[in-house]
């Protein structure tokens, strides 16, 4: 049976009413949000492919006939039919402008400084920062970090500790509790801090002072990344990668500090005071530094030798003796094939563990004119010599495996380094050993000829383990070697450590245990048949 209704609809038919409710809510819903659409772009800078959005047309027509039509069952069915595919795309208009609503939400401001080798790389861990500004381009951020050792040192021959001779001795001691301030405080000035302990063992002084590591000022000189200059207490240094090194991402456990030669004689760990530029061209990064060096301890308590006022040892020491204009030159050139690292602080990265792709090939030196004294032992004349340090290097970090994968992670260096003839320096990381305790040995307690006028060689190479324990705990098994071929021996020195990383919170938290052989020369520079073993194991936290 057909009904006929003049003003063109069907009153016992309530599809009608509802046809022209829905046509009303849909251009109530619609509209609104086209315009708030509208008003989002003008506050953005530019609509991304991602950002936009095909609305819904109006909804097909019922073809309802003139006034003397007649509705049929088959006309009031495909009026259901276009009310229910309105409704539809009115859903999908509003699930798209939410969509679009969060893919057109601006991004949060990058703020310089807080990438990887400063905080966890993930960002999972809260960065201790304050913002100064509404858009957070001007902050300060603090970090701080401690790593606790325990240790079991197989000691040199003859070493005694506190007038006790041990072959083994075992101890706990903190390597590094440090603190780092630092931030964009001004438009284009930048303003860093770094405090810190070192080496506290049973046998150091209690309640040590914390001294400064770092402090600088930096202005940046070009809008882009090319040109920053900084002054101060600084570590932009020459010579290597890891002479740059972050002690918060080390791979192995600790620094190889065969890339810091002058540590604790020409500068202050690792530091001197000075000036410096860095930037950045395309691939290519830079930092090249201006420094005076400190002088030696020892100098205050000079000798008389050849009517001039030194303070040498045979055959050479290093320090800034007489020469008062005697500045040094460094620096470190590096291009960048993969992922581009950052240099907003000086601290290169030893692993990503899995974060970057990253290869790079780099090469630095350091020179000072007037660095060491030599005393001619036929003679008993002393003589300033240059100080010449020459490196070059390769570093490799590359993830594999996807998302819950691994990474390689390899470094080699090659470095050339001259302090006079017969130069040696023998080396031990918080060495117990009473100091002049040993006869028979080049260096007692743990140290060994690290550094001096000679070729060396270093290399580490790490593989973090695909997939996780408990939770995100990750392992990563790692080899070093260092080999050097110093003038005073009469066989290339070698150092291995084979050690394992345990990332509990990637490099905020982590535990760390290493073996490590060195080698025991005798005293007239010929190789010992005896080996020195130690083992460590570490606890790194960082926040």
């Amino acid at each position: 049976m057909r009904q006929k209704w003049e003003g063109g609809c069907v009153p016992s038919q309530v599809r009608c009413a509802w046809l022209m409710a829905l046509g009303c809510i849909v251009t109530m819903g619609i509209a609104p949000a086209t315009a708030w659409a509208e008003e989002e772009v003008l506050e953005t800078d530019e609509v991304t492919p991602e950002a936009t959005m095909t609305l819904p047309g109006p909804a097909p027509a019922v073809e309802l006939g003139e006034v003397d039509d007649v509705v049929t069952q088959e006309e009031l069915d495909r009026a259901e039919a276009a009310i229910r595919e309105a409704e539809r795309e009115l859903e999908e208009a509003k699930r798209q402008m939410q969509l679009m609503g969060r893919k057109m939400a601006p991004e949060p401001v990058p703020v310089p400084g807080t990438g990887v080798g400063l905080a966890s790389v993930d960002g999972r861990a809260k960065k201790l920062q304050f913002s100064l500004n509404d858009d957070g381009t001007l902050y300060l951020r603090m970090a701080m970090w401690l790593q606790v050792w325990a240790r079991s040192i197989q000691m040199n021959p003859g070493s005694t500790v506190l007038g006790d001779t041990n072959d083994w001795y075992h101890d706990v001691a903190i390597r590094r509790a440090r603190f780092l301030f630092f931030g964009q405080v001004f438009p284009r000035t930048f303003i860093l801090m770094h405090i810190g302990i070192n080496n506290q063992t049973f046998r150091n002084a209690r309640k040590p002072q914390l001294f400064f590591h770092d402090a600088w000022v930096e202005f940046q000189v070009s809008r882009n990344k090319a040109l920053y200059l900084g002054g101060g207490l600084l570590y932009w240094n020459g010579i290597s990668r890891q002479t740059n090194a972050s002690t918060i991402t080390l791979m192995s456990l600790d620094a190889p500090i065969m890339n810091w030669p002058l540590i604790e004689l020409g500068d202050q760990f690792a530091r001197q005071l000075g000036f410096y530029a860095k930037g950045k061209f395309g691939l290519f990064d830079y930092r090249v530094a201006v420094t005076r060096p400190f002088t030696p301890f020892d100098v205050d308590t000079p000798a008389q030798v050849g009517g001039e006022v030194n303070r040498p040892i045979d055959p050479t020491e290093v320090g800034n003796y007489r020469y008062t204009n005697a500045w040094a030159y460094s620096g470190y050139f590096m291009l960048q094939f993969l992922d581009e690292e950052s240099n907003v602080l000086p601290y290169t990265v030893s692993t990503y563990i899995g974060a970057k792709k990253v290869f790079n090939f780099g090469f630095g030196g350091y020179a000072h004119p007037h660095g060491a004294q030599y005393l001619n032992p036929d003679t008993g004349e002393s003589k300033a010599v240059p100080i010449l340090i020459g490196s070059t290097d390769l570093f490799l970090d590359h993830p594999f495996g996807g998302d819950d994968g691994g990474a390689v992670t390899w470094y080699g260096v090659y470095q050339y380094q001259s302090f006079g003839p017969n130069n040696l320096r023998a080396v031990g990381i918080m060495n117990p050993a009473d100091g002049g305790s040993c006869t028979t040995s080049i260096g007692c307690g743990n140290q060994y000829p690290m550094i001096g006028t000679g070729h060396s060689l270093y290399s580490e190479l790490g593989i973090l383990m695909p997939g996780h324990v408990a939770q995100e705990m990750k392992f990563q098994p790692y080899l070093n070697w260092q080999g050097s071929g110093f003038q005073a021996l009469d066989k290339w020195m070698h150092h291995v450590g084979v050690g394992l990383n345990m990332f509990i919170h990637r490099h905020n938290a982590k535990v760390s245990i290493e073996y490590r052989n060195r080698p025991i020369f005798n005293t007239d520079g010929t190789l010992d048949n005896r080996k020195g073993n130690s083992f460590v194991m570490q606890w790194h936290m960082f926040i």
